[in-house]
């Protein structure tokens, strides 16, 4: 560390995390572990400034991921990677930090570069077990890399130092009060499917399972679709068994009652899945940066603890047999379960808590 920053007497850290669940909610567990102040960098009207609670002071800088090839956009992106990281570095300087702990992401780049400059200490959180763009090309400027997933640590560049602690989740999840399903209230002797999209939802999972549906309500499941709030056919099917809402608030509930879940596979998710037990059959998001998703579902498919399919590769009657076929096999369900539970980390918020104060004192 710098000198000038050694002997510092401050107890704040900087929490750098943006854009959607996968990012902020792991964020959001550890802080609500740390004993040090906290203040958040964030991206104007992203999902931060209406998760991020309000105890922790919110500062934004504007941000762009390069997405595809470089061409004109790249120039305003890199002029905005400029300013952010000048603002970062100020905010650094004048708000007397301990260091900077970031989960990833295109904000993440300013933040560690920021911080590096200043000899101040970086944990960077990678949930995905293929890390991004951002985790690739600058963990070797952090002083350690936290990792969700074992897998992870063979993408990054050799000289970084990793220690796997899982990812955390949210509080719902570690709470035996909040895994009782009240609502909606589904009878406790039939098969429940839950089908989940992410945080922004995925309308092209929501035309499948709707599709498919009649045939699992005929066979007496019922079934709970968070549709998400981009999707515009919401309405097209109505029965009395299948309840659809864009979100639903008690999700670790509805995990924890599910028979079977079908997914995309986020980071996220998947943890939650893990630390539920819960079987499921995962279709990794196609158009995910580096393809990320397919990492993430291949980890969960090789032990069995889900069934993976690429999306171009699923119809209405491949899904429609694959979940008759998982629901009629009651062992197969509880080794599926088992399988799932053997990823979970449930003390991964402490243990990067620690990995935190340890690098940051």
């Amino acid at each position: 560390m710098d000198d000038r920053y050694e002997n510092r007497e401050g107890n704040k850290i900087l929490i750098a995390a943006s854009g959607t669940g996968g990012h902020l909610f792991p964020a959001i567990a550890t802080a609500e572990h740390l004993q040090h102040s906290i203040e958040w960098l964030g991206v104007p009207d992203r999902l931060e400034t209406s998760l991020v609670p309000e105890q922790y002071p919110l500062h934004t800088v504007r941000m762009g991921g390069v997405q595809g090839k470089l061409g004109l956009g790249s120039i305003k992106i890199l002029s905005q990677f400029i300013q952010a990281t000048v603002a970062t570095r100020r905010l650094l300087q004048q708000g007397d930090f301990r260091g900077v702990f970031t989960t990833g992401g295109y904000i993440a780049a300013p933040a560690i570069i920021a911080a590096r400059s200043l000899g101040l200490p970086t944990v960077l959180h990678e949930s995905n077990a293929m890390p991004g763009k951002v985790t690739r090309w600058l963990s070797r400027w952090c002083s350690v890399v936290a990792i969700g997933f074992k897998e992870t640590k063979q993408y990054l560049p050799k000289q970084t130092k990793t220690l796997w602690v899982g990812t955390p989740v949210r509080s719902q999840f570690l709470n035996e009060s909040q895994t009782k399903l009240t609502d909606p209230a589904i009878p406790d002797d039939v098969p429940l499917i839950v089908v989940v999209g992410g945080s922004q939802g995925a309308v092209s999972v929501n035309q499948l399972v709707r599709a498919a549906a009649p045939t699992w309500l005929e066979k007496g499941a019922w079934i709970v679709h968070q549709t998400g709030t981009n999707d515009p056919d919401t309405h097209s099917l109505e029965h009395p068994h299948y309840i659809h809402r864009p979100f639903f608030k008690n999700v670790a509930a509805l995990f924890q009652r599910a028979t079977l879940v079908i997914s995309r596979a986020g980071a996220g998710t998947l943890t939650e899945l893990a630390m539920t037990g819960t079987p499921s059959i995962l279709i990794p998001y196609p158009f995910a940066a580096d393809n990320h998703q397919a990492y993430n579902a291949k980890a969960f498919g090789v032990v069995g603890a889900s069934k993976v399919y690429r999306q171009d590769e699923l119809d209405t009657a491949t899904l429609q047999k694959q979940v008759l076929a998982i629901l009629n096999d009651p062992e197969g369900l509880t080794s599926m379960g088992i399988a799932a539970q053997a990823l979970a980390v449930a003390d991964s918020a402490e243990q990067l808590t620690e990995l935190l104060q340890a690098t940051m004192g």
